[in-house]
């Protein structure tokens, strides 16, 4: 039996690119520096805060998304 827990395995990450205005980025550098953290950590952070507070709960299994394993939400072809 171990005396130290082993670290919790870090979920995978990948690379995204978006363009923001220079306001946006000035106060999402400043909030990851008050928070002694990355601006992909805020950035992370603050999608899953909007999923789970306000869009997910009001799109999930509804119109054209669905809501398949792991919780990512995928696009799927409309039926008419």
């Amino acid at each position: 039996m171990a005396i130290i827990k082993a670290p919790p395995k870090q979920p995978k990450t990948v690379t995204i690119q978006a363009r923001v205005e220079e306001s946006v980025k000035a106060q999402l550098d400043r909030y990851a520096e008050f928070i002694d953290s990355s601006t992909s950590y805020v950035i992370t952070g603050a999608l899953k805060v909007l999923f789970k507070r306000n869009w997910l709960g009001q799109h999930t299994n509804v119109g054209n998304h669905e809501k398949p394993e792991g919780g990512v939400l995928a696009k799927t072809a409309k039926q008419t």
